[in-house]
């Protein structure tokens, strides 16, 4: 699930990018995206990148032989921009950052949603539709299987838990009946 706290600096790379990509943001997203997968496809990659025994000028040539007129301008220069200012090493966390404030602006939220048993695709896009109904925005959700809650669903949207489970309805009875027993 999102929501996940970044630092301050990431977030505000995230946010200049953002804000520099203008109608192409969701263009340059999945070239981030697709910069992530490769960073964990190659971790010895994303060490390169990070390492900060490398020198900006060496790792600005190595980045010119692997990324330039492979990308675009914009994310290339922000990757000199990144390192710089030796921030590569946070690049996983603002590529993070950068999704979040991206599908914020293009008014989606993570979802994550547990029930008892796998959801058919006609329920689960029946689910998405009542979520992102009752949220007023387009909910992108995660479904996750958990058999002890009997029953029912769990809905966190960031902080906020909704827990529909028969496991927790059945909490809530226990509860009630032994505050109502004789002492």
């Amino acid at each position: 699930m999102a929501t996940t706290p970044f630092s301050q600096v990431s977030q505000s790379y995230a946010r200049a990018m953002l804000e520099l990509a203008g109608d192409k943001a969701a263009e340059v997203g999945h070239e981030l995206i697709e910069l992530q997968q490769l960073i964990d496809e190659n971790p010895t990659f994303g060490l390169y990148l990070a390492d900060p025994a490398i020198g900006h000028v060496q790792r600005t040539q190595a980045m010119q032989r692997i990324f330039e007129n492979k990308i675009s301008p914009l994310l290339f220069n922000f990757l000199r921009v990144l390192n710089n200012h030796k921030r590569l090493g946070k690049l996983e966390e603002i590529i993070g950052a950068y999704d979040e404030l991206l599908e914020e602006k293009l008014g989606k939220v993570e979802v994550d949603l547990t029930v008892a048993r796998p959801l058919s695709q006609e329920q689960l896009a029946a689910a998405q539709q009542q979520i992102s109904k009752a949220l007023g925005k387009d909910a992108v959700v995660h479904t996750y299987v958990d058999e002890s809650i009997i029953g029912g669903m769990i809905v966190r949207v960031g902080d906020q838990l909704i827990d529909a489970s028969v496991r927790q309805q059945l909490r809530a009875m226990r509860k009630r009946l032994l505050a109502k027993a004789p002492q």
